[in-house]
């Protein structure tokens, strides 16, 4: 009988031990929510320098593509002098006019090709994602994970 005494004795530490346990839950779960807290924020911190490093990348080429069309211009503009003094020795009209004839096919011509290089540069950049997708699908998950967890 001692026996049972002393094994039944063993029951209320256990017991005891449980009620230790339920009184640090609520430590426990303030701790998760903590640790959540600091896991979106170091996710969105990331994100945040991801958009950063895109956003001066896009700086970097915009002024990139700036001063090379500066040069592309000076040059163009020399080279668009040069051919449309070749084209006026076609026309068979006075001087003046065949000069102003030769300025303004040249002109057309180059106009259409600055056209289609603009639109092509354009499309290119606009294919470009700014905000990186796999880290804004990573923090989506998050935050149905723990709308369905927690």
């Amino acid at each position: 009988m001692v026996d049972k005494l002393s094994g039944t004795g063993a029951a209320p530490a256990r017991a005891t031990e449980s009620s230790g346990d339920l009184e640090n839950l609520p430590v426990l779960l303030g701790r998760l929510g903590d640790e959540v807290m600091q896991l979106m924020d170091t996710k969105l911190n990331l994100l945040k320098v991801e958009v950063k490093e895109e956003a001066d990348q896009y700086v970097r080429d915009g002024a990139m593509i700036g001063t090379g069309t500066i040069v592309a211009a000076v040059g163009f503009a020399l080279f668009n002098v040069a051919v449309a003094l070749l084209v006026s020795l076609l026309f068979p009209f006075s001087q003046p006019v065949n000069f102003a004839l030769g300025f303004v096919v040249t002109g057309l011509v180059y106009m259409i090709i600055g056209g289609i290089v603009v639109v092509t540069m354009k499309n290119r950049l606009s294919n470009r994602a700014l905000v990186p997708k796999t880290s804004v699908e990573e923090l989506r998950k998050d935050k149905q994970w723990l709308k369905n967890d927690i």
